[in-house]
């Protein structure tokens, strides 16, 4: 998981000779506008922060925060900057945009460690789309068992449990977590590829 950072704004002050205050004097025009501030707050974040969130941090309404939303990606547009924020799992999120992945996949290569297996990926898609789903149904499906994998899913913070079934011994349901959705660029499941875009090319 990467290291969280805050957003700094280094303010030089200015004071003359001859006036010495204790209220330093700023620069002009270095005053946080609203939309400077979300725009720090969204730079910051690991996670997708909620239109409720960022109003909160903000002060501000929520209608004024899509607004600032969407005349940063105006101007990020403008100067065709590489990232965009783009609506995550429920909320907002700075996202570098597709057209770069060719280079992130490069930074991220050191990071192989922490990559999915394709046992897990295999799992984590069985419960991405029949979850609510008990282990047992995942074994019947992969044909093998799984408890292992479930772990480090819930290890990683992929998948979780989401209550229990209502057969005989009442076995753990598993779902999937916000981070899944961060994780695959997702907004909500109903993003996830439809059956007929999982077939493989002719």
């Amino acid at each position: 998981m990467t290291e969280e950072q805050e957003g700094i704004s280094n303010i030089e002050y200015r004071m003359s000779n001859e006036e010495q205050t204790d209220l330093p004097r700023k620069e002009p025009n270095a005053e946080p506008t609203v939309e400077s501030v979300v725009e720090a707050v969204l730079f910051a974040s690991d996670e997708s922060l909620t239109v409720t969130r960022l109003a909160d941090i903000a002060g501000t309404g929520i209608k004024q925060i899509r607004q600032h939303i969407k005349n940063l990606n105006d101007k990020y547009q403008a100067n065709n900057n590489a990232f965009r924020i783009d609506q995550i799992a429920g909320g907002y999120q700075m996202l570098t945009l597709g057209s770069y992945n060719h280079w992130l996949k490069k930074l991220l290569r050191a990071r192989d460690q922490s990559k999915l297996s394709p046992a897990a990926l295999e799992t984590l898609a069985i419960i991405a789309y029949k979850q609510p789903i008990i282990r047992a149904d995942i074994e019947a499906i992969r044909g093998v068992t799984v408890g292992d994998i479930v772990r480090n899913l819930m290890y990683k913070g992929l998948v979780r449990i989401v209550g229990r079934a209502e057969v005989l011994g009442r076995p753990m349901l598993y779902g999937t977590t916000k981070k899944f959705l961060e994780v695959f660029g997702l907004n909500s499941l109903k993003d996830l590829p439809k059956n007929e875009e999982l077939k493989k090319p002719d």
